[in-house]
């Protein structure tokens, strides 16, 4: 005789929501960019995370434009969306209005982002809907073969460019700092994976858009490029608070080029953003107190399916031609 168990129907819905996924249950397929590419390694950042906040995969999706960081949604097993060239940003934002109970995640590059998408993103920094957005800024266009991209260094060679970039690089994190309503930035590295970890968490669990470049290695078209940064640990500028990130002793150790800052001081910020001749990494800005678009529009209503057809309908009878009773009798 077998011993069975009975669970009502509410039960049965906790202990799914309650279930726990490993890290297996968010990796989908076996990724496709280079051996080396910073993509690696912000792909195993994310699905960790997922694993750790005991994401559900049917409440989380990833959404993306164009560019080798866009493929992203295809190694992760949950919804996603690839999206055209730099609009990323308002199918997300569709997404929040639409399904606020979704964790949204955007995966976008410089070119993706900086470039064609530019309107979008200073609009989405402004709207300040919550979502977790990634700039993966390799400096250059990858997929399409080493074009210049927005933040390719002034003077480097590139497909485009054959006898160097004519413009200063355009930065992501004066620009985003400059925009009302920003509520959270941050700048990693792709070989600091604890802190690409951590900041990553940082702000997922912030309540708002948080905006994190991460500047990664392009092993195909520069693969010497970042090679000071990466060797020289006193060039990059570890940014450690209480209301921030604090590293570990073991970084500590290696990264001794280190500076208190507060995240709330945004006049700091924008200073240190700024800097040229080291790297910042950590979290520069962080202002949870910023009220997010979808919450003041919908005040969190979710879009149930007999709300979408009354919407519809509603919508619909605007153009229905309704004859009148006497055109119908005489018919």
């Amino acid at each position: 005789m077998t011993e069975t168990s009975t669970f009502s129907a509410a039960e049965c819905l906790l202990r799914t929501y309650e279930e726990q996924h490993d890290i297996e249950a968010f990796q989908k397929g076996v990724p496709r960019w280079c051996d080396g590419c910073g993509d690696n390694a912000i792909l195993a950042s994310i699905q960790r995370l997922c694993r750790d906040e005991g994401l559900r995969p049917e409440k989380t999706v990833f959404v993306s434009g164009i560019g080798c960081s866009s493929r992203l949604p295809h190694y992760m097993k949950t919804y996603g969306f690839h999206g055209i060239h730099g609009r990323a940003l308002p199918i997300a934002e569709g997404v929040r209005m639409a399904r606020p109970d979704l964790n949204v995640f955007v995966n976008t590059g410089d070119g993706d982002c900086c470039s064609i998408g530019t309107a979008h993103w200073i609009h989405a920094i402004r709207y300040n809907m919550n979502m977790t957005v990634m700039v993966h800024d390799n400096l250059i266009y990858g997929l399409t073969k080493m074009q210049v991209s927005p933040t390719t260094p002034q003077g480097l060679k590139t497909n485009t460019t054959p006898t160097g970039a004519y413009l200063e690089a355009l930065q992501p994190l004066t620009v985003t700092l400059g925009v009302q309503n920003v509520s959270f930035v941050a700048q990693v590295v792709d070989w600091i994976p604890e802190v690409l970890y951590d900041v990553l968490l940082a702000a997922h669990r912030h309540r708002g858009l948080s905006f994190i470049r991460i500047v990664q290695r392009c092993p195909e078209f520069l693969p010497r490029l970042l090679d000071p940064w990466v060797r020289d640990p006193k060039t990059v500028l570890m940014l450690n608070h209480e209301r921030g990130l604090q590293i570990s002793p073991e970084l500590a150790g290696v990264y001794t080029n280190r500076l208190e800052h507060d995240p709330l001081d945004i006049n700091r910020a924008r200073e240190i953003a700024s800097e040229t001749e080291v790297i910042p990494v950590g979290i520069l800005y962080h202002n949870p107190a910023v009220p997010c678009y979808e919450e003041t529009r919908r005040n969190g209503q979710l879009h149930s399916p007999e709300l979408v057809g009354r919407g519809l309908a509603a919508q619909m009878d605007k153009f229905t031609i309704w004859p009148d009773d006497g055109a119908a009798q005489d018919a």
